[in-house]
């Protein structure tokens, strides 16, 4: 197990956050990235046979192709979240051994999927060439505990970011507030997103958080982070996933966690991609009931 130093672990408690260079390998990474460019081939195709979609672009780079037809037509992006097309990729790379080695580090060796998690793709943004970026672009000051519900306060849910393309201050990396995490929890309100309200919001100077490909951004739960504009010529793809200890309140419940590693219990660990997406599939059936999280 390779994992993390103990310098870095005490940056990430001192700090509340953590880049982790070169964890993954470009083996772990292709296939899912593989993946993608199999399912933006064929929401292309769909759409091009409906003549919503001219030119398929399909000489173009993972990098560049899906901001080529996402400028024809923006439905090719919709519904297009791991808890939407649920790929078998994706389910495979949740649990892998390069990653779960570093989040051990953490959180010990009894380790759940965290249901909150995201596919993003950071579409070029030109000043005067398109409106201003939205939410989704741009998501502003929010820490992540914000989207989760109050029964996992005492839960310790920790953010793994991870880039598929170079993050850099060009593609839209993120920015931090390093040692906020231990004022706690700070007041949000929705603006078009999840934010902390102004009045609340630290007097500390950001880091850029930029992030090579292989390498992860590490946050606690209460780490006030935000999105910056993509001014580069590409995509920047990223993950945004997150863990916590086996049994403890996920803060989603009406979403499924699983266990992802097991030294007491191996024979938890959901291995089976099909039954992920079985259970993501009853989980959306269920009406929700009350608030979705605190904000």
């Amino acid at each position: 197990m390779k994992g993390l130093t103990i310098d870095q672990i005490i940056h990430y408690q001192t700090e509340g956050y953590l880049i982790a260079e070169d964890v993954l390998t470009d083996e772990d990474l292709q296939p899912v990235i593989d993946e993608l460019e199999q399912e933006i081939d064929k929401r292309a195709r769909a759409l091009h046979a409906e003549g919503k979609i001219a030119e398929l672009h399909e000489h173009e780079s993972f990098e560049r192709r899906f901001a080529l037809l996402h400028a024809q037509c923006p439905e090719i992006g919709k519904g297009f979240d791991i808890s939407d097309y649920l790929g078998d990729a994706v389910f495979r790379f949740l649990g892998n051994d390069h990653l779960l080695d570093v989040v051990e580090c953490l959180l010990g060796s009894e380790l759940s999927c965290n249901p909150i998690q995201h596919l993003r793709a950071k579409l070029p943004w030109k000043p005067g060439a398109n409106a201003e970026p939205d939410y989704f672009q741009n998501v502003p000051w929010h820490q992540d505990c914000a989207v989760t519900s109050v029964d996992s306060d005492a839960s310790e849910i920790i953010t793994f970011w991870l880039p598929l393309v170079n993050a850099t201050a060009e593609t839209g990396c993120m920015e931090v507030m390093p040692e906020v995490s231990k004022l706690g929890y700070l007041k949000h309100r929705k603006e078009g997103g999840t934010t902390i309200v102004p009045e609340q919001l630290p007097h500390v100077q950001p880091v850029l958080a930029e992030c090579r490909k292989g390498s992860i951004v590490i946050m606690n739960k209460y780490t006030p982070h935000r999105g910056t504009t993509n001014t580069s010529d590409i995509v920047r793809w990223s993950l945004d996933l997150r863990y916590h200890k086996l049994g403890a309140q996920s803060g989603r419940s009406i979403h499924p966690s699983f266990a992802v590693r097991s030294a007491k219990q191996p024979e938890l660990v959901l291995t089976q991609a099909d039954k992920w997406r079985t259970l993501w599939q009853e989980a959306k059936l269920r009406r929700a009931e009350g608030k979705l999280h605190r904000v």
